[in-house]
Parts: C-alpha cells; sequence; structure tokens
C-alpha cells in the first residue's frame, strides 16, 4: 500500500475538497449546510482558516486527496481565543481506513503547538457513529446533545458536541495571546 502523506492544502486542492465536501452536504448529515458551496466559496473558507494561522490540511495517497480537515476559531468573540472547532471530511472511498484519524490527530498536534486550551467537535447527527468514535478515539469527552436542532434530508437531525483538553486546559493561564480573531 501507498504511504499517505499529510500537508498543508493548497489552491489546487479546492477542487477535490469541494468534492469532498459536496458529497457530506447532499449524502450525509456530517454538515447542516443543504446545498454544497462552489469552489471560489471553499477557497475563500480555506484562505480565512489559513489567515488565523490555523491548520487546514490534507491527506493524499498516490497524490489523490482522501481527506481534508481544520481548525477553526470556535467562536469570534476575544475571550475564546484559546478555543479551536475541527472539522473534518473523508472521501466516500476512504472512510473506515484509518486516515480520518491520523488526518485529526495531526490537527490536534498542531493545535496544540500553536497554544490552544480547548478543540470542540460540533459532529453532525447522534448516529453519526463512525465520527463520534473517531473523536473519542483521540481523547475527546462527550459534553452533550441538542435533540433535533437540524432538518435535513425530510428529518430532524441531532447535534453532538465533544471535547478535547490540550496544554493543560484551565489549570493554567494561557502563554501566548492565543488566536488574534480581529485579524481577518
Amino acid at each position: 500500500m501507498s504511504v499517505l502523506i499529510l500537508r498543508t492544502a493548497r489552491a489546487q486542492d479546492i477542487e477535490a475538497i469541494a468534492s469532498i465536501y459536496a458529497h457530506h452536504v447532499l449524502h450525509g448529515f456530517g454538515t447542516f449546510e443543504e446545498i454544497p458551496p462552489s469552489p471560489d466559496q471553499m477557497a475563500q473558507r480555506m484562505e480565512t482558516i489559513l489567515g488565523y494561522g490555523l491548520p487546514y490540511l490534507v491527506a493524499t495517497r498516490d497524490n489523490q486527496i482522501m481527506a481534508y480537515a481544520y481548525a477553526s476559531p470556535f467562536r469570534l468573540r476575544a475571550a475564546y481565543r484559546y478555543t479551536v472547532e475541527d472539522s473534518i471530511y473523508v472521501a466516500p472511498n476512504a472512510v473506515g481506513t484509518g486516515v480520518g484519524k491520523t488526518l485529526l490527530g495531526r490537527i490536534l498536534e498542531d493545535c496544540t503547538t500553536l497554544g490552544m486550551r480547548q478543540v470542540i467537535a460540533v459532529i453532525g447527527d447522534s448516529g453519526n457513529a463512525g465520527s463520534i468514535a473517531l473523536h473519542a478515539a483521540l481523547g475527546f469527552e462527550m459534553k452533550t446533545t441538542f435533540s433535533s436542532v437540524g432538518f435535513k434530508h425530510g428529518r430532524w437531525v441531532d447535534s453532538v458536541w465533544m471535547q478535547k483538553t490540550l496544554n493543560g486546559g484551565s489549570l493554567s493561564a494561557p502563554d501566548g495571546p492565543g488566536l488574534d480573531l480581529g485579524a481577518v
């Protein structure tokens, strides 16, 4: 089997990223979007995330993008500057291969290096066993389930929130300035 490569996403990756995300928009509940964004919209989103200095990564095998993941500001208020939300989307043909765990593990490493203190996973659909198990395997703790907060594909959908502490969490004051939420 060929080697899995993790790297920062680049402009030429947008078509593949948009395609993976469109699949999840149209066929799943991992996102509450109902209309797939255009590649240009996805490029703008990526540029915004990278503008915060946060990781936006792809996993490739044989020069094919298998998955992508990123960390984004959890909320845009200054007090949240040490908290991020993770997002991960795996291509349909790569689900269950371990690429998601490897990629999300790297996102967590990068967020630790950046001095983040909390990572929040907002998971669409309480029936999304794969994403819930992935996050649990990487040390996320279940925090709550908001019942029936979205309506997609003709049914009500829950939102599951999980949390992982980095860098000692609230045990001490942060060392650095955190995210510059006014920078972008």
